[in-house]
């Protein structure tokens, strides 16, 4: 862009909770976007590692011209649905996005995605990632939507990510329909959040380039999960309150059949192991949803067959897709 000052200013919110192993890459990242009319909303969650001294070393070194940097403080841990309000209280950009501190972004990222928001006049704009691994990296493709219903209907059917670090929006949206993050309920809360955005917008546009690098490093359970009571707490109300919040728009006729696809979306991963307790905890999950495990035709068969499998108890086949598929295949593939 020739001159960014006359492009509309962008809040990039970054929730921080003892990151100090990863935040110096994830800020070099973010030094070296391209687009300079930014504003960097960190929310330091109650750290207790070096973040805070490496957040205010970045912010000291990078509020210069039409890039600010703010550093705002929980004296304890309330967890990233808190921090990421705190952070949009605090936001002017006429448009939000989201990274994780431990995740890196593309430095043509932002200047890609307000040029394609002011070009198609977008009030949301999605991008494609990278899912990177210790060696190598696997790029991670979003479907093409033209309208917020057919992006709703893909995200509730399993096809489209709702990840927010995907997706940049017009924060008049949250404004204007007062949309927040459920404090506590940490889990699920992005699923939640972007589908109420989309419920809310008019126009949307895809760019199918990845910008994002969505780091697994480090983490030896990457293709699984922790399902406590706690977690599946957390899921289920911001699965309920998503659901609630459709049934209010006039688009809802052409989203209620999809809703037990959703369901059967956020309780899939626990079919990603070998372990019999997740199995009969997605039984006992949203056990409504259960009778429709062939009915949603945007999902590969295989993926149907799993879910089939495990309505009907035969957890011998989810064990051997386990180990053949995700701990061989994945596990030599993706380390």
């Amino acid at each position: 862009m020739k001159d960014c000052k006359i492009y509309p200013l962008v809040s990039v919110i970054i929730p921080v909770c003892n990151a100090s192993a990863t935040l110096p890459a994830c800020l070099k990242s973010l030094s070296e976007q391209t687009y300079k009319r930014i504003e960097y909303i960190f929310v330091d969650d109650g750290s207790v590692d070096d973040s805070q001294n490496i957040l205010d070393e970045f912010a000291e070194k990078n509020t210069v011209g039409d890039r600010t940097v703010k550093v705002l403080h929980h004296e304890q841990n309330r967890g990233v649905a808190a921090a990421r309000n705190t952070a949009l209280d605090s936001a002017m950009g006429e448009y939000i996005y989201y990274v994780d501190a431990d995740d890196t972004v593309a430095s043509e990222a932002v200047s890609n995605m307000v040029d394609e928001a002011l070009t198609s006049k977008a009030d949301i704009v999605g991008i494609e990632w990278f899912l990177a691994f210790s060696s190598g990296k696997r790029y991670m493709r979003q479907p093409s939507c033209k309208t917020p219903l057919e992006a709703l209907q893909k995200m509730m059917s399993g096809v489209m990510r709702w990840n927010l670090w995907l997706f940049l929006a017009k924060r008049s949206i949250y404004a204007e329909n007062g949309i927040r993050f459920i404090e506590d309920m940490n889990m699920g809360e992005d699923m939640m959040v972007m589908m109420k955005l989309f419920a809310c917008a008019k126009q949307i546009s895809m760019l199918h380039s990845p910008f994002y690098y969505y780091s697994r490093v480090g983490n030896d359970q990457s293709l699984t999960q922790t399902y406590s009571a706690e977690h599946v707490k957390q899921v289920t109300t911001n699965v309920y309150e998503v659901e609630h919040y459709l049934q209010n728009i006039p688009s809802y006729d052409d989203l209620k059949g999809y809703v037990p696809f959703l369901k059967l979306n956020i309780k899939l991963p626990l079919l990603v192991s070998d372990n019999d307790m997740y199995y009969r905890q997605w039984t006992e999950w949203f056990p409504e949803t259960n009778k429709y495990v062939m009915c949603n035709k945007y999902l590969p068969l295989r993926t149907r067959l799993l879910q089939w499998a495990a309505a009907h108890q035969l957890f011998f086949l989810l064990k051997l897709y386990y180990w053949s598929v995700f701990r061989f295949v994945y596990g030599v593939l993706y380390r």
